[in-house]
């Protein structure tokens, strides 16, 4: 791996750890991080279709390996303006139905700009979905219902996500971001 994606990788992990972890953005992804069953890939794709063909190698791995719980896709090349992100995110909803993995896997989405519908690009709650870089996460949706049946209250989790941004507020936050980047 270059030294550049190295530090893509380590900006991204930084991320998952600061925010994800510390935070209690996510309960259940300390226990993978901690037993390393976190897949941190950065892609070269500069294109659509590159990227969708490395979306479909990375969720054709999680589908043969079972030591792989979750993957993290960075594409720090492609997609780096939020709406054209969010418009590929049905290409890759698209990509699941025809590999028959539509309620097997699903993705997540982060990026640098993330916004959420009827928010002001600022709002502090924003950063429950915002990383250093674009991020496919392609999560095994079997574990992560096994993981809802296990744990209290999951239904609670966004708004207490937000209520936290929020109390954080957005310059906070955008500093604790800004601490996971590796130059």
């Amino acid at each position: 791996m270059s030294d550049k994606n190295e530090a893509i990788v380590q900006s991204v992990r930084n991320w998952v750890e600061r925010f994800v972890v510390d935070l209690n953005l996510c309960p259940f992804a300390r226990r993978e991080l901690v037993k390393e069953r976190v897949r941190f890939v950065v892609t070269e794709a500069t294109d659509q279709i590159a990227l969708l063909a490395d979306l479909q190698l990375e969720l054709q791995r999680l589908d043969s390996d079972t030591s792989i719980e979750t993957t993290l896709l960075i594409h720090p090349r492609i997609l780096t303006d939020f709406y054209d992100y969010n418009d590929f995110l049905d290409e890759a909803d698209t990509l699941l139905e025809h590999l028959d993995y539509d309620g097997k896997f699903q993705v997540a989405s982060f990026h640098p700009d993330y916004q959420f519908g009827g928010t002001e690009p600022e709002d502090a709650e924003n950063y429950t979905n915002r990383a250093p870089y674009p991020v496919l996460h392609l999560l095994r949706e079997a574990s992560l219902e096994h993981a809802i049946d296990s744990y209290p209250d999951t239904d609670k989790i966004p708004e207490r996500n937000i209520a936290l941004m929020n109390e954080m507020g957005a310059e906070k936050l955008k500093s604790l971001l800004a601490t996971c980047l590796v130059k």
